[in-house]
């Protein structure tokens, strides 16, 4: 269930979102196949991510699921100080930090290791972004084959 991989995400970060003053909404997410470690991992990493990355305003963060053919796609969309184009890319890069450490903390591997993740479940992550406006982190997970006996 990633609703119950994303609560235990939430759980662990509950301090952090508290003393942030962020706020977490969701639509209701799908049941799928796969490690619910990794997955609270990945809900983890771009919740902190959401924050840290925040614009003036607290925190505002919306978990989003659709079926599209054999997929679902989930989004964590903020409304965080975004990302440039030209860097939607390189974000998922392993040690890519793309603002000063003593700004922002973080060792640059957050993204790196969803991208690992979605890759191990067969999906895949990208951003959508706009400067000032907020970022949307998407991936897909494939819909669960059901067993046809």
């Amino acid at each position: 269930s990633c609703d119950q991989v994303l609560d235990d995400a939430l759980r662990n970060l509950h301090s952090l979102i508290e003393e942030n003053g962020a706020v977490v909404t969701g639509d209701r997410l799908p049941v799928l196949v796969g490690d619910p470690v990794q997955l609270t991992r990945l809900f983890q990493n771009l919740l902190v991510n959401s924050i840290r990355y925040r614009s003036e305003a607290p925190p505002e963060i919306h978990i989003a699921a659709e079926a599209r053919g054999g997929e679902w796609v989930i989004s964590v969309r903020d409304n965080g100080i975004g990302i440039e184009p030209q860097y939607a890319e390189k974000v998922f890069g392993i040690f890519k930090c793309l603002h000063p450490r003593d700004k922002y903390q973080g060792s640059g591997m957050g993204l790196a290791i969803c991208r690992k993740i979605v890759s191990r479940h067969e999906g895949r992550i990208w951003v959508e972004s706009e400067m000032g406006k907020g970022s949307t982190f998407s991936f897909t997970l494939p819909v669960p084959r059901t067993d046809p006996s």
